[in-house]
């Protein structure tokens, strides 16, 4: 049974090994696992119930997850998105007076157009209408990203009204802890050890309680508490025509972030083939749409792939094994969740600026002496990070990509779902526009 679960993950082939992709697993799910309380404390304030919503998300993140690395066999987690949970709350239910049962139906109308667009294959299309040049780009500025959050969350940079950004207190006590597990996952790293960024994790979270950082929660979860918001969605009235829009901001968010994180942890974990392309890209987009339309049926927001993958991709995880861990350990996590929930920022900081820094090795791979090249992957990497949406630097670096080739007068008949979505992506520049 082991040799035949070794041959159907590929194993062999991806260099890995069961201790690798386990570990692998445990470093992604630590580094994601803060979605365990965030998600709930957003969605709670458009009036859905704490601990309901704390299920939904163990639950989607584990049914994602494990449908991504068995299905799909990639070594990528999925649970409720940061971003479109905000959106859900704030816009959608505080702003336009929604009720959450109806931003719920929305979202699993959103699920249901992914899973037509997958089945249709206009979703691979997409896929793959974007140029080659731009995939290190999207890459490296996911690697910015994921950098720039873990310098937020440690207290290295803080916003500034004068400045945009700048140097925190160097000497709080959050900012020196995560300085402390920086320079003990880098040297773990540089000696070689396996499992470094969990390790280095785990030693901070653990200097992290003794400096009095970390917040201990003595509370009860269970899976019954998802009754609360289990088949509470409200589909007819979200079919109305009032909700379209509502629609396809989650649809069209939704499918650019998960493209660009697919194409950043994919270059990373060199999942590309000698064509440059990702096999079984159908298995995961159905993967991804499945879980959003369970999501919706469990009470949460869009679920997607996560740029924290990143970290179990670094820790050496490369099969579906790497998902699969980490879901379980979602479902684990709803038992344990005050355990979950005592892991603070400071401790997964120093891992995202290590992830990132590794990630930034694409770079290489961009012809920074064309500008047709060199000028939209600039923008894509840079756009990325400074308007925090992944979604956004793709829109940056396709759209200019496109305009340039038309410039120079290189259009081409067959490259006609480039222009396509480069009108798409100028609409959606001009929708975001509007006052």
């Amino acid at each position: 049974m082991r040799h035949r679960l070794e041959r159907y993950f590929e194993f062999e082939q991806l260099g890995t090994n069961w201790r690798t992709e386990i570990l692998a697993g445990m470093t992604t799910f630590v580094t994601m696992a803060y979605i365990v309380f965030v998600n709930p404390s957003i969605l709670h304030e458009a009036g859905m119930p704490f601990k309901a919503v704390v299920a939904a998300t163990c639950f989607c993140a584990a049914f994602g997850s494990i449908v991504m690395g068995a299905f799909a066999r990639y070594p990528i987690a999925l649970a409720p998105g940061m971003g479109l949970n905000a959106y859900f709350t704030y816009t959608v239910v505080k702003g336009m007076g929604v009720p959450w049962e109806t931003a719920l139906g929305a979202v699993f109308l959103s699920g249901v157009a992914f899973l037509i667009l997958t089945l249709l294959g206009i979703r691979q299309l997409i896929f793959e209408a974007i140029p080659q040049e731009l995939y290190a780009a999207v890459a490296a500025g996911i690697g910015l990203f994921i950098a720039i959050i873990g310098l937020r969350n440690s207290g290295i940079v803080v916003a500034s009204p004068a400045t945009l950004v700048t140097l925190g207190n160097v000497l709080a006590k959050n900012t020196l802890v995560s300085i402390a597990g920086l320079m003990i996952i880098a040297a773990l790293l540089a000696w070689k050890v396996r499992g470094a960024m969990l390790i280095g994790i785990l030693a901070t979270t653990i200097l992290a309680a003794l400096c009095g950082l970390t917040h201990w929660s003595p509370e009860t979860y269970r899976l019954g508490d998802i009754s609360a918001t289990f088949l509470q969605l409200n589909i007819r009235a979200a079919w109305s025509l009032g909700f379209a829009e509502i629609v396809f901001v989650f649809l069209f968010v939704d499918l650019f972030d998960n493209i660009g994180t697919l194409v950043g942890v994919g270059k990373k974990a060199g999942l590309f083939d000698n064509a440059n392309r990702i096999p079984r890209i159908r298995r995961i987009l159905l993967a991804d749409a499945t879980s959003t339309i369970a999501g919706s049926l469990a009470g949460t927001s869009t679920v997607v792939s996560y740029i924290e993958s990143a970290a179990g991709v670094v820790a050496g995880g490369r099969s579906g094994v790497t998902a699969i861990v980490t879901g379980l350990l979602f479902l684990v996590a709803l038992f344990v969740a005050p355990l979950v929930g005592a892991i603070p920022g400071a401790a997964t900081a120093p891992a995202l600026i290590v992830v990132g820094s590794f990630m930034m090795s694409q770079v290489n791979e961009i012809r920074w002496n064309d500008p047709i090249v060199a000028i939209p992957a600039f923008l894509t990497l840079i756009t990325i990070p400074l308007t925090f949406s992944i979604a956004n630097g793709l829109a940056f670096g396709f759209t200019s990509y496109a305009l340039l080739k038309l410039l120079r007068g290189e259009f081409r008949r067959d490259q006609w779902l480039v222009y396509v979505l480069a009108a798409l992506f100028i609409a959606r520049f001009v929708y975001l526009g509007k006052d």
